[in-house]
């Protein structure tokens, strides 16, 4: 996760807190104000689940009949 997503996601998640004390718990604003966090969380979760591939790995992921890529057993 970059340090700017950590950023992001405690900013959002001091304005989700401060919203709510103004606007209520309950209101529109404070649901809309969590629903950004749960996003940020849920794009930072998603980039540590993804692993990098690299350039070859990609390449046979997307030629796996490529003579480059076959596979032999002993």
């Amino acid at each position: 996760m970059s340090d700017n997503l950590k950023e992001q996601i405690t900013k959002e998640l001091e304005q989700a807190r401060a919203t709510c004390d103004v606007s209520g718990s309950n209101s529109p604003e404070c649901a809309a104000a969590w629903d950004a966090v749960e996003e940020l969380q849920a794009e930072a979760s998603h980039q540590r689940e993804e692993p990098k591939k690299s350039s070859f790995e990609q390449y046979c992921a997307d030629n796996p009949d490529a003579d480059e890529c076959r596979l032999y057993e002993d």
